[in-house]
């Protein structure tokens, strides 16, 4: 708005300017027929009242006093030339004595000549200024010529530049007003339509699948506006019955592989208890004296497997019972000191930054993330390496955050992004679920769980937690 407003000032300047240098080319053009016709008519009349022969030697007797009184008459200097170009009379005799344009050059002579009305306009220079001279044939009664009319004709354009000048003033204050006023109108136009955009870019990035969006309302927008506002609520439907399919394909799969796991598992433990029945059965005789020994041998197999069998199932059925948000006020320094307590081993070291961090946990969940990192960090240890196990629990803003350091083998970068994975483990025993569950069990109390690894020095778990606001 602001640029189209000042490309029209600067036409309106240019096409001005064009203008009115073209009104004062006409003007004087105009002007300067004029001034030929009166003085035509004004030499016609001298030369049919002369008692001299119309004769080209004649004409400065014939024009002895008369060039004066039509030159006062008509309020202008002119010159009379012969035919070769050399002046005759002048009504500025000045011009004579100072030896000024006393003969024309050949060029103005050849142009009037081969010129169709032998009329002849050229643009000269003297004195340092600029003016146009006139040349025209003076004829006799029988159209014959007899001499050459010159008429200088100096263009007086200060009224018209003055003119000029104050139409542009004019036209520069309406425009610099016009300006400001395009600035205040494009700063109000933009407002409102980037409130609108800011609107629909706000939605934008609010937008996520697995959440419930909200569509945009927004009163009397424009036709481009509605179509993009019509287009976002659009898609924000079929967003939320994608997210229902997903949710209901993501859950089937969940099962799918849960049921996979679980029957993998269970498999494991069978498959040597059925054939320690079928060796049994085989092997077995009363008679033996030593059948007592090989019943409680026997026995002890099947205890030792279905024991295996309970710890899959108590492991399953702890992943699956999430976690239920009793905000509960604790102590988080004395609870991770109560956890470690179970281990007795002296290689873990516990480093609380303060003696007291309050949040609103789960005492029983807290152990179970706690128990769960230390286990692993005891667990990444290879053999032959002396344990250190260091615990910290510290304030950041307002967050508690509890780190679990360990000097393991660290984690590979092609498992990072496997880590929280439910059936992931790295580990020949167990079934994965410890960080899966501990992952669940954080982000329930709306916390985050990460980790840093480097490979053969160690990793390090920071598990982070709202602290609880004092009143």
């Amino acid at each position: 708005m602001i640029s189209l407003v000042i490309i029209a000032c600067l036409l309106i300047a240019i096409v001005t300017i064009y203008q009115y240098r073209q009104q004062a080319k006409d003007y004087h053009e105009s002007r300067l027929e004029t001034k030929e016709e009166q003085i035509m008519l004004s030499i016609d009349y001298v030369l049919k009242g002369t008692t001299y022969e119309v004769t080209t030697e004649n004409l400065q007797y014939i024009f002895r006093d008369a060039i004066y009184e039509i030159a006062d008459i008509q309020n202008v200097n002119f010159n009379i030339y012969d035919l070769d170009g050399e002046i005759i009379k002048s009504s500025r005799p000045q011009l004579v004595y100072n030896g000024y344009a006393t003969q024309l050059s050949t060029e103005v002579l050849d142009n009037l000549y081969n010129s169709p009305n032998k009329r002849y306009v050229a643009y000269q220079h003297a004195a340092g200024n600029s003016y146009q001279s006139l040349y025209v044939y003076i004829t006799d009664a029988r159209f014959k010529p007899i001499g050459i009319l010159n008429i200088p004709y100096f263009e007086d354009d200060s009224l018209t530049n003055r003119e000029l000048e104050e139409f542009l003033y004019r036209l520069v204050i309406v425009y610099v007003f016009m300006i400001i006023i395009a600035v205040f109108l494009a700063y109000f136009v933009s407002t409102y339509i980037t409130k609108s955009l800011k609107t629909i870019s706000d939605k934008l990035h609010e937008t996520q699948l697995t959440k419930g969006d909200q569509k945009i309302y927004i009163k009397d927008p424009s036709d481009e506006l509605r179509h993009l506002i019509e287009a976002y609520n659009g898609m924000i439907d079929k967003l939320a019955e994608s997210a229902v399919k997903l949710a209901k394909s993501e859950r089937e799969q969940a099962w799918r592989e849960m049921a996979k796991q679980v029957a993998h598992e269970i498999k494991n433990p069978l498959t040597p208890m059925r054939l320690s029945v079928q060796s049994f059965e085989r092997r077995f005789d009363p008679a033996d004296p030593n059948v007592h020994t090989k019943v409680s041998e026997f026995c002890e197999t099947l205890i030792q497997q279905i024991d295996t069998m309970s710890s899959i199932a108590s492991a399953f059925s702890s992943f699956a019972n999430m976690p239920a948000q009793q905000n509960e006020t604790l102590d988080v320094v004395s609870v991770v000191k109560l956890a470690l307590d179970i281990f007795k081993e002296e290689k873990i070291i516990y480093r609380p930054q303060q003696d007291e961090l309050i949040a609103k946990l789960d005492r029983t969940q807290l152990v179970r993330i706690i128990t769960n990192l230390v286990k692993n960090a005891l667990q990444a240890i290879p053999e032959g390496k002396e344990p250190k196990i260091l615990v910290s629990v510290f304030a950041e803003g307002d967050a508690i955050k509890i780190q679990v350091a360990d000097n393991g083998i660290g984690i590979l970068e092609e498992n990072k992004d496997k880590i929280f994975e439910p059936k992931f483990t790295t580990k020949t025993s167990g079934m994965g679920l410890g960080l899966g569950m501990v992952k669940n069990i954080v982000e329930t109390y709306k916390g985050t769980i990460t980790f840093t690894s480097k490979q053969n020095t160690g990793t390090v778990f920071t598990v982070t937690f709202p602290k609880e606001k004092e009143l």
